[in-house]
């Protein structure tokens, strides 16, 4: 899959410039860091999408800016949630031999026998801070927890498989649990949740998803 994304310097900085950039389906940006001083660039909106689908939210990216090519990560991006469009994105040149701290989602995999003895699964950790060369930086972290019964808790310390990553959590740090349908009762008080607008309206995280 290739990794390979292309940009060119951005000189202008006029908001008209920014918006006929995005007008014609680019994404102005920057890249900072390792071996590069801040220099803002601009991008193809669609091969950018294309390349975080194939990489991943925390994958190396090879960039090239005007033919010099910089191994970088990404480090945040603004979107568009109504029109679903990226507005802009921030590039991190790293080091493949030195360690970052990157934030990585936690997936939880399989069906807890203890819902199925009618159990609620609550997870309370839904990201987890992590330390590795760039490269061994996983795009999501799994846990099985067909095993969890009622009552069980499931902590940090039990992330297992990730060799030459650190996990920047206390291992007593709780990710999940398993309780009780009585407990459940309780915490749902059966009060009438006020009205509005929902925060994740239809099709509001596609962009997010393309990245993520």
């Amino acid at each position: 899959m290739s990794t390979l994304l292309q940009a060119k310097e951005r000189t202008e900085f006029k908001h008209s410039t920014l918006t006929e950039l995005r007008k014609n389906g680019s994404i102005p940006g920057v890249v900072y860091g390792t071996k590069i001083t801040n220099t803002s660039i601009y991008l193809d909106e669609m091969d950018f999408l294309k390349v975080m689908k194939n990489v991943g939210r925390n994958g190396v990216i090879e960039l090239e800016v005007d033919g010099k090519k910089h191994n970088v990560i990404l480090n945040d991006y603004d979107a568009d949630p109504i029109k679903q469009k990226i507005l802009h994105v921030d590039f991190l040149a790293v080091n493949l031999s030195q360690p970052i701290t990157a934030t990585v989602k936690i997936s939880l995999i399989g069906d807890a026998q203890g819902v199925k003895d009618g159990g609620v699964l609550q997870q309370a950790l839904h990201e987890a801070e992590v330390t590795a060369k760039p490269n061994d930086i996983p795009q999501v972290i799994e846990i099985a927890i067909d095993e969890l019964q009622v009552g069980d808790t499931l902590t940090i310390a039990e992330i297992k498989g990730y060799n030459g990553v650190e996990i920047n959590h206390d291992k007593d740090e709780v990710i999940a649990s398993i309780l009780a349908p009585r407990q459940e009762e309780e915490i749902s008080t059966g009060e009438q949740q006020e009205g509005g607008v929902p925060d994740n309206l239809e099709g509001r995280e596609t962009v997010k998803e393309e990245i993520e």
